[in-house]
């Protein structure tokens, strides 16, 4: 029986280990799409405790923790550092079979070195162990050196004024960092936060927003500063896609109402954000960058939850909206006036999993190798199960040989052994077709698959290591 965690856990046969330990494991980190805080990274913080960088913002435990019955005090609430741990700790031996457990003791070992099981009775020993080796030097920087991560694309509202960026760009940290932008606010018309962010956009943009055409150049303008700091990657992240036809003079129509404070239908406002996807589409294409949409999370459905802790504290789950015919539809806009960019689709509701991956199929254009992607498994799909299951529906469907690989989608610097966890799987899976006669046992050719996935495609997609 093999060990908890052991050199070979998640792969179940000779040949995944041969792939994983002499293909896989050495291969640096491309993280080209995470949420982690620039100015962390700009001001290599510092974390005063294990619930500091481990606790803080974490969805995935919040939500364990709700489940085994933990008061909200110690997860969003006024308890100190050390009592939401502790309520942590006690949370963990009740996550068996939950990926948490196996995320949770795998990033004690790779950070911490700490290979003791965490419950109630360990948490005061490995909470002093922890907070010793952060004392001693375990910054953000650091951490991304540890983990050879080559490059972390963070993700980036257009009125961010990117000085963070811009500081590490001139200091001599060896991870490159660039910034992603991310306009979904842009789609908020008929809210109040649209108005709010409209002035937001003025102010960074150094022109005043008063109808649709200087909306447009406001945006335009801060896509070319972004790309002035190496961006070369935008994200939506949406219900589902938008693409309502919707001429230029409706859109103007509809943002002048939304100026006046007015009322916006739901048609209306599908029209204008279909308009804004159709635009956002174009500046990618122009400039050669890669989009990607995050599809199909239904967010913040607990009414009570929102109003007493507010929102995106783990109220969320998998959405059910047909998205495929969506999809399909904003596709083909892009595809009828050839411009649609390089572009990578993550989908959060496992019956869209092979969907998606025939979908992205239909608008290959022999352009370039894999032009259009099916992303890694995302949120609450991005365990083995759902992994697998990507990962299997990606290979049938399309090429696997041409995926460009993890992402963190984290905001945590704890996160990264989450491309060790996709690699350990990937491996096995091409193991067990090899064990079985089904791939040839051809290691020059499985350990280019191998480290083309990990790292080799995404750099040469994206474009982002010249």
């Amino acid at each position: 029986m093999n060990g908890f965690l052991n050199d070979d856990f998640l792969l179940s046969n000779e040949t995944a280990k041969r792939l994983y330990h002499q293909h896989a494991a050495a291969q640096p980190i491309l993280d080209y799409h995470c949420h982690l805080d620039a100015a962390d990274i700009a001001e290599n913080r510092y974390f005063a405790n294990l619930f500091d960088i481990w606790l803080a913002g974490d969805h995935y435990k919040w939500r364990a923790m709700r489940a085994n019955g933990i008061p909200e005090k110690y997860i969003t609430g006024d308890a100190t550092p050390y009592e939401k741990y502790l309520a942590w700790a006690r949370t963990v031996p009740y996550t068996l079979r939950n990926p948490l457990y196996i995320w949770t003791h795998l990033e004690l070992r790779r950070y911490f070195g700490i290979t003791e099981l965490l419950d109630e009775n360990s948490a005061r020993t490995i909470w002093d162990r922890a907070n010793a080796t952060l004392a001693e030097g375990l910054t953000a920087q650091a951490i991304l050196q540890k983990f050879q991560v080559k490059v972390a694309c963070t993700t980036d509202d257009p009125t961010d004024d990117l000085r963070h960026h811009l500081a590490i760009a001139k200091s001599n940290l060896a991870t490159r960092v660039f910034p992603t932008f991310r306009p979904d606010k842009a789609l908020t018309i008929g809210q109040r936060e649209f108005l709010l962010w409209i002035e937001k956009l003025s102010q960074a943009a150094n022109f005043n927003v008063h109808d649709l055409n200087s909306f447009l150049q406001a945006l335009r303008s801060r896509h070319d500063y972004f790309h002035s700091l190496g961006c070369r990657l935008s994200d939506h992240g949406l219900d589902y896609c938008y693409a309502t036809p919707c001429s230029e003079q409706t859109a103007a129509s509809i943002f002048l109402k939304a100026l006046d404070d007015k009322a916006i239908t739901e048609e209306e406002h599908a029209q204008f954000a279909a308009f804004m996807m159709l635009f956002f589409a174009r500046l990618d294409t122009e400039k050669g960058w890669t989009k990607q949409l995050h599809l199909g999370a239904r967010r913040n459905v607990n009414t009570v939850a929102r109003h007493q802790l507010g929102p995106d504290v783990g109220f969320d789950t998998v959405g059910d909206l047909p998205q495929t015919g969506l999809l399909a539809a904003y596709l083909d806009l892009l595809s009828q006036e050839n411009a649609l960019p390089r572009m990578i689709v993550y989908n959060s509701n496992p019956s869209d999993t092979f969907p998606f991956a025939t979908l992205i199929g239909s608008f290959q254009d022999g352009a370039e190798p894999g032009k259009l992607q099916y992303g890694s498994a995302w949120w609450f799909l991005d365990q083995k199960q759902g992994i697998t299951a990507q990962l299997e529906a990606l290979s049938n469907a399309g090429l696997l040989s041409r995926f460009v690989g993890m992402v963190t989608d984290s905001r945590s610097f704890m996160s990264y052994p989450r491309h060790e966890y996709f690699r350990r799987i990937l491996c096995d899976m091409i193991g067990k077709d090899v064990e079985r006669g089904e791939l040839p046992d051809d290691d020059m050719l499985l350990g280019r698959l191998i480290k083309d996935i990990c790292y080799g495609n995404a750099t040469r997609y994206l474009r982002l290591t010249d």
